[in-house]
């Protein structure tokens, strides 16, 4: 039952930053939202969700995971009810950043949680990356039935399952919390936080105001490096940095975002502003990438445990880079011929690197460092989802859906290269290889 609980948590964390997707036209239209404005419906639930991830890592390290759980499970729950009722686009936002705080106090606890309740770590871990990956594809075509409704039940749907995880929470999951430990570094996570909003903002501003956005990030991500360098208590524990697997996992974390996680943004616009679907028919045409990414991170923990977490990575990231390439130059096509074929690649090869690139990060993490390691990951892959949005919308605004694939599939071959570093035997000069499984 805890594993089924923590993975349902995932899932209900990765569907909500993807089932407004197919929601933002209806969204936008509603509110009276630009599509840069409209941007922010994803984005201010990214920025927060990667900026106060390492500091709710510590804070479940600290006070416990189980009871972090069921705060933040409470307080995300609270966040989609204001959402859901939102009257105007700074309320909806204001909704979206609270959404993002519980986000990043709950993942850390759900990471720290599997790392301490299963001595099978990397098959627990398989059942939850599998689940998290469904998630993110399950948002798209639940958004686009939802949606018909109205845009305001993508919100209200997560009502049901943030109460159900509580009560999971407080009957299976609550320990003794741990005694004493270091304080936590809240000044850390708001200096990152800050750095990381102010990076986007500098994508989304033109002229002065990106200018200032600019010399703003530059200045807080500088203060967050100070931190870091000289805090008793920095936001990254010491013993983290010297892990080279989880090096690698938050490399793929990044570009796992900037790639296939990012593909479901751009598909949408092309599907709803480009060729005129309506939010229900956008959500059935995910429904092929969505089986797909099941089937992917079905067999993926198989793969893992007979080829080891960093080759199944790479090979996982080879294919998405080639089913976004397809995209990219025949997205101009039908659906059956153009489109249909790319996205069912894509969602094969999203359950692969979802599910492995948390594998290999945790993978020589000790359980004491789990909740902190999990969030470290996290960030990575939400910071690089806020940026990444940026600037597609950047690209989309002059319409040009196939660079927009184009540089997702560039994402996703890179994704390929820093993943085959981490396979054994492969010892290029100044690269040490990780062990295997």
């Amino acid at each position: 039952m805890p594993l089924l609980l923590l993975s349902l948590a995932q899932f209900l964390l990765a569907l909500d930053y993807s089932i407004v997707y197919v929601a933002l036209p209806a969204i936008a239209a509603d509110l009276d939202l630009s599509l840069t404005a409209a941007q922010w419906v994803v984005s201010a639930y990214a920025v927060p969700f990667a900026g106060f991830l390492l500091f709710g890592g510590r804070l479940a390290d600290r006070v416990g995971a189980g009871r972090l759980f069921v705060a933040a499970t409470v307080l995300f729950g609270a966040a989609s009810v204001a959402g859901g009722l939102a009257g105007n686009g700074e309320v909806l936002l204001a909704a979206r950043f609270a959404q993002g705080v519980a986000a990043a106090l709950l993942q850390p606890a759900v990471l720290g949680l599997l790392g301490t309740l299963f001595v099978a770590r990397a098959r627990a871990l398989s059942v939850w990356g599998a689940v998290g990956a469904s998630g993110l594809a399950a948002g798209v075509v639940l958004g686009g039935a939802l949606t018909r409704l109205s845009w305001r039940w993508t919100f209200f749907v997560n009502v049901p399952v943030t109460l159900l995880c509580a009560l999971g929470g407080l009957a299976w999951l609550l320990r003794p919390s741990p005694r004493g430990g270091a304080r936590i570094p809240l000044p850390g996570a708001l200096l990152g936080t800050g750095a990381a909003l102010a990076a986007v903002l500098a994508l989304t501003f033109p002229g002065a105001a990106l200018l200032l956005s600019a010399v703003v990030a530059v200045l807080l991500g500088a203060g967050f490096a100070l931190h870091e360098r000289t805090s008793r208590t920095p936001l990254i524990p010491l013993a983290l940095r010297r892990i080279r697997s989880l090096r690698v996992g938050v490399a793929a974390t990044a570009l796992y975002m900037a790639s296939v996680g990012a593909e479901f943004y751009v598909v949408t616009l092309l599907l709803q502003t480009s060729r005129g679907y309506s939010p229900l028919r956008a959500g059935l045409a995910f429904l092929p990438l969505a089986a797909l990414v099941t089937v992917g991170s079905a067999v993926t923990g198989r793969a893992v445990r007979r080829f080891g977490s960093p080759a199944v990575l790479s090979a996982g990231f080879a294919l998405a880079a080639a089913g976004l390439a397809w995209l990219a130059v025949f997205a101009g096509g039908s659906y059956a011929g153009g489109l249909l074929p790319g996205l069912l690649v894509t969602g094969f090869a999203h359950g692969m690197v979802y599910t492995a690139m948390f594998v290999l990060g945790a993978r020589d993490v000790p359980a004491a460092h789990q909740s902190s390691a999990g969030a470290v990951l996290t960030t990575s892959q939400y910071l690089a989802g806020a940026v990444t949005i940026a600037l597609l919308t950047l690209v989309l605004t002059s319409g040009s859906f196939a660079w927009a694939f184009g540089l997702t599939a560039g994402a996703a071959a890179a994704g390929a290269l820093i993943a085959v570093a981490a396979v054994p035997g492969f010892r290029p000069r100044g690269i040490r290889a990780v062990r295997a499984e």
